[in-house]
């Protein structure tokens, strides 16, 4: 699943003139896109290529996060799941853009750390 054929196609968003319309690592994909119907094509293209390297979708992992509203999606019968925030890489993404949630995030989480740190330099 190296590829799909997401570099060939024109979905995507602009960044610096260049066409971005996922970001891979490991066993995980996200997918941009400008429009509903760019996503769908996206979608269904990573789904029959997983498909040809005798690869499953798994529909229960699939989410969606969109900044305008669209249609439920269903595939094979399925509906996805609709997001307002999901982690990639270990950082919060919000639908709105706001990066205040995943600094309050990473100030709890640094929080946690010297509370702990804190638990064993005093014993």
């Amino acid at each position: 699943m190296q590829n799909a054929g997401l570099d060939e196609t024109q979905a995507g968003i602009k960044v610096s003139r260049k066409n971005i319309n996922n970001l891979r690592y490991a066993d995980d994909t996200t997918l941009m896109a400008e429009s509903e119907e760019e996503l769908k094509n996206l979608l269904m293209k990573v789904k029959e290529e997983s498909e040809k390297a005798d690869l499953k979708l798994s529909i229960q992992k699939l989410k969606i996060m969109a900044s305008i509203p669209f249609t439920l999606w269903q595939i094979d019968g399925e509906t996805m799941e609709t997001v307002t925030d999901f982690i990639f890489l270990g950082s919060k993404i919000t639908v709105d853009g706001d990066c205040s949630h995943e600094i309050k995030r990473h100030l709890l989480l640094g929080r946690k750390v010297i509370t702990n740190l804190d638990n064993i330099l005093n014993s």
